[in-house]
């Protein structure tokens, strides 16, 4: 077994992160929303109706549906798929096919023009929101594998730093080919984003072949049998399943960890929709906004390394999370552009902090020196998309009800409230289980 803290096989895992989040910034959050808004209107003659298997949709509530329903897809079949790869010692192997799944979809977005139906695309989309999600599932299951406990939350913060740089450089390579498509000779009004389309495929899986190379297949389990490899992928996802059970810790953390997620990833897919919507700014400006929380995550995931040096991960999440709450709760009475870039700037900050230190806490709760790495995470990263899909139908409920977005901050600074509340709880069953082990000892 490789040792861990080896700085080579470290660096090869950030580079993941740096490779995969073209697709999240461009794909997700910028050039492609813009893009689908413009030519669904131009498809439709600038209404906001389309066409999408022969049912009519309003052309964002089709795109939430496709990115909720790619979420689903990942959290059903992934806990049986990460068994299966812990079963058979091959996540690498996983790690892969997920990744050229969302890279070959970001590619095929490319020939999304006026006039093309909306089936093709929207499976491209789909399927590259799949191959992200997946990936990031056993990526994330590399971190105990490669680096010790007292190490984890360090390689974890700098895996999301490599990831937010990255997403920055690919990014502003984006945006000079579509805000300048004269330097390039390009006078196809809707080609230079659709070529940023294939440079978030050739950023991707270009950088990906670095932990391809470099990161280890994965730990084979030596406690396995001759079963069939679907059998033996559910009996691993069983026996993995009856251990998270029976550990207080890890179960009242995932509960804690969804609640806030549910508020943290929600407002980081509603943020610009918020500003567009409720403040009215312009495109320019919402592009400013999602750089503004990149750059500052920066700062945010090495506080929260370091704050988690000295006062512990629970205690640290703990603060976190009460500042979403405060602004949460602060987006309510937003009415200006400069108070809304005040809030971008300290989300940023606390969502490097809160994505960072939730996956080190995570793996450090995990029995070390395990082969089934990939089948533990799997309950965490599950946890997460279960939270963006109830997180954007209760923002989308509460406003369908209201007529009011602001309402919806509301509700969702009500599952913050939650996840401080076990995180809490959380807090004092850690002290009161190494007042225990102290008293044993003794």
């Amino acid at each position: 077994m490789e040792a861990k803290n080896n700085k080579k096989t470290i660096w090869a895992w950030c580079m993941f992160d740096w490779a995969n989040q073209s697709y999240n910034i461009v794909i997700t959050s910028t050039i492609f929303p813009a893009y689908f808004v413009a030519v669904t209107k131009f498809n439709s003659k600038n209404t906001q109706m389309v066409t999408f298997l022969g049912h009519r949709y309003v052309n964002t509530v089709l795109s939430n549906y496709i990115l909720g329903l790619s979420y689903l897809v990942v959290a059903a079949i992934l806990p049986i798929l990460t068994s299966i790869a812990d079963y058979r010692g091959n996540k690498k192997s996983y790690l892969q096919l997920f990744t050229w799944l969302g890279s070959l979809a970001c590619a095929g977005l490319f020939f999304f023009k006026p006039g093309v139906g909306l089936e093709i695309p929207m499976l491209c989309f789909g399927l590259a929101s799949i191959g992200y999600c997946g990936g990031f599932v056993f990526y994330n299951s590399y971190l105990p594998q490669i680096a010790t406990p007292d190490k984890q939350d360090a390689v974890s913060a700098k895996g999301f730093i490599y990831g937010y740089v990255g997403s920055i450089v690919v990014q502003v390579l984006c945006f000079i080919v579509v805000l300048e498509p004269n330097w390039f000779g390009i006078t196809d009004d809707w080609l230079p984003a659709r070529i940023s389309f294939l440079m978030v495929f050739v950023w991707w899986i270009g950088f990906s072949i670095i932990p391809f190379r470099l990161l280890p297949k994965g730990l084979p389990n030596e406690g396995r049998q001759n079963y069939n490899v679907i059998t033996g992928g559910f009996k691993e996802l069983a026996k993995v399943f009856g251990k998270v059970r029976n550990m207080p810790l890890l179960k009242r953390f995932l509960a804690s960890f969804f609640l806030y997620s549910v508020g943290v990833q929600t407002i980081m897919l509603v943020a610009a929709n918020f500003a567009a919507k409720e403040l009215h700014m312009p495109d320019a400006a919402l592009i400013s906004i999602v750089l503004i929380i990149q750059v500052v995550a920066v700062p945010g995931a090495l506080i929260a390394s370091k704050s988690s040096e000295k006062f512990g991960n629970v205690r640290t999440l703990v603060g976190l999370v009460a500042v979403w709450s405060a602004i949460c709760l602060y987006a309510y009475f937003i009415t200006n552009s400069t108070q809304f870039y005040v809030a971008a700037v300290i989300i940023g900050i606390v969502m490097g902090g809160v994505q960072s230190l939730s996956r080190s806490t995570y793996s450090k709760y995990l029995p070390e020196n395990i082969p089934d790495t990939a089948s533990y995470f799997s309950f965490y990263d599950v946890t997460e998309k279960l939270s963006i899909v109830v997180g954007l139908f209760c923002f989308g409920f509460v406003e369908a009800v209201t007529n009011e977005m602001r309402d919806s901050t509301l509700a969702l600074d009500g599952f913050f409230v939650l996840g401080l509340i076990m995180l809490i709880v959380l807090m004092l069953t850690e002290k009161k289980l190494r007042k225990q082990r102290v008293e044993v000892e003794a």
